[in-house]
């Protein structure tokens, strides 16, 4: 018990000093709202009615491939996974620590983007919003540990940051939240479908969870698990 709460105090104290947070978590995808919100209602005015789940879907995506790795490699690979170590704390826990502040912080974005759109931008608001936000939180979790899998198995902050940046743009170009996906070259799409921005964006605009858009997010969730999972044993040997 003691291990626990010393880990989580660490963690929190990591989250108060990490800038990538606030950039990666707020300030970047609610500019990104603010001058996209308005060119796409604009040029797009049908835009409005998938405005929120655009919008979240690049926020929640920047979030967890920008944002997290940096903070897994500055807990495996500097000096606190010895002081993790040292106080008995299992190495698996500032993972799932990491993770848990994570979602917890795009979460809150999340709901930014779903009350201020419609006020701003007069964006619609999805027909059942249980439905939206078990989406959203089954999305948050698989965009989490796919950006979990880069944090772990790199270890250097210069080639995380090009991996994660590598990794963001064809998710986001190739969701169908620019524009959409039957516009692409047929390769382009399925590249896009790789990532799971373009399913949980399908999964959120939809106005029931439709089967074919959640089983590829359940495969990528189990396969990012199990890998999270392996790299963390080998971290621990």
């Amino acid at each position: 018990m003691g291990a626990f709460l010393y880990a989580i105090s660490l963690q929190w104290k990591l989250d108060i000093r990490s800038k990538t947070i606030l950039i990666t978590c707020y300030i970047v995808p609610l500019l990104f709202f603010a001058i996209m919100g308005e060119i796409f209602t604009s040029v797009m005015p049908e835009s409005k009615y998938t405005l929120i789940q655009s919008m979240t879907v690049f926020g929640v995506t920047m979030g967890s491939f920008i944002g997290l790795p940096p903070s897994l490699v500055e807990i495996y690979s500097s000096d606190i996974n010895k002081v993790y170590k040292a106080n008995g704390v299992p190495l698996y826990l500032g993972l799932v620590l990491t993770n848990i502040s994570a979602y917890i912080h795009l979460f809150i974005m999340s709901i930014l983007l779903y009350i201020t759109a419609p006020f701003f931008f007069h964006a619609e608001i999805p027909e059942h919003p249980g439905i939206y936000f078990a989406s959203l939180t089954i999305f948050i979790a698989v965009s989490l540990c796919i950006a979990s899998i880069i944090g772990l198995a790199i270890k250097d902050q210069a080639k995380t940051s090009m991996i994660s940046i590598i990794v963001f743009l064809p998710s986001v170009m190739l969701s169908g939240i620019m524009f959409p996906i039957e516009l692409l070259p047929k390769a382009f799409e399925r590249i896009g479908k790789v990532f799971p921005a373009s399913w949980g964006y399908k999964l959120m605009a939809d106005h029931t969870i439709r089967f074919e858009n959640l089983l590829p997010l359940i495969i990528i969730l189990t396969l990012a698990i199990c890998i999270c999972r392996m790299l963390v044993h080998k971290i621990d040997k």
